[in-house]
């Protein structure tokens, strides 16, 4: 059985820019501790490896990732210590047989190599704030993933990474008019209280540059957001949801070739026509006769009835 192979990105950083409102700091720019959240990774890894995929990791400059350390504690967990130990043994089984420790530089994922994968998926945590959102590299890749229409997967603070497609290409944001979830400037306002400073809003943040965010009681208790090829997703309550979804896109490991989500008819986007609510008269021209596509071959000498 031949499997399909998933590119997982993942962050070069072990912390990002928090600007205290407080204490003795106020005012300054700090390194707050980040890495990759790891529920937000494991759960749907697991998935995706269950499904018979393979996987390969990359990063900016392919160095050792690190775990958010608030991603180890029980609270992160639900109090489930097992999740967490299950969630750990997978990440040390990665390192292990797939290179965890040292992903691929994306500048060494050549336009030709990135035709041999299926799809790509963006776990969340802090760290994307840091180096993902402005790297040319990897807007490169999304926009390879984007023009394929191959599933794109990202969770949290995984959207944030979509930003890069700025930096590649014409510097259009190919996800303007998506509809995108992420973790909300609600939920991030209360991290902020909590550490004393304030943090880059992710969902404000793609807001801006014409995504349409979706962001209600269903997104932030394990719902998913699908619209063309990209599935989001806002918290680690709705990781094990994204890892069911994702991999469908992808059809079976010994299915021929990647299909996307819309083919394998998961797509819930808008498929409205532009026309329909557009004032005034039709788009077609004056004097122009209807036609319909005919299937096969249309005598011309066919009996007139």
């Amino acid at each position: 059985m031949h499997s399909k192979k998933v590119l997982i990105i993942l962050s070069d950083a072990h912390s990002f820019p928090l600007k205290r409102t407080s204490g003795q700091d106020a005012g300054k720019v700090v390194d707050q501790p980040s890495g990759v959240f790891l529920q937000e990774l494991a759960k749907p890894l697991n998935k995706i490896l269950s499904a018979g995929h393979e996987v390969t990791f990359a990063s900016p400059k392919g160095h050792e990732p690190g775990l958010d350390p608030s991603s180890e504690s029980l609270i992160a967990n639900a109090g489930n210590f097992y999740e967490r130990q299950r969630g750990n043994n997978l990440i040390d089984r990665m390192k292990r047989e797939n290179g965890f420790n040292s992903p691929r530089p994306f500048s060494t994922i050549s336009n030709n190599e990135l035709t041999t994968f299926a799809a790509v998926f963006i776990p969340g945590g802090h760290a994307p704030l840091q180096d993902l959102g402005g790297d040319a590299e990897l807007g490169r890749i999304l926009r390879y993933f984007h023009e394929e229409n191959k599933p794109t997967a990202v969770i949290c603070h995984g959207p944030y990474a979509l930003l890069s497609t700025k930096k590649a290409g014409d510097g259009s944001f190919v996800y303007d008019g998506y509809k995108i979830t992420s973790w909300s400037d609600a939920e991030e306002n209360l991290m902020e209280t909590l550490w004393g400073g304030e943090v880059e809003k992710v969902e404000s943040t793609l807001r801006k540059e014409g995504a349409i965010m979706v962001e209600g009681v269903r997104e932030k208790t394990g719902g998913t957001t699908l619209h063309r090829e990209l599935v989001s997703a806002g918290n680690p309550l709705a990781a094990n949801a994204l890892g069911d979804r994702f991999p469908r896109g992808m059809g079976p490991p010994d299915g021929p070739g990647s299909i996307s989500l819309k083919q394998e008819g998961l797509d819930n986007g808008d498929t409205m026509n532009p026309f329909v609510n557009d004032p005034g008269k039709s788009k077609k021209g004056e004097g122009e006769t209807d036609s319909v596509k005919v299937k096969g071959t249309v005598r011309t000498d066919r009996p007139q009835v």
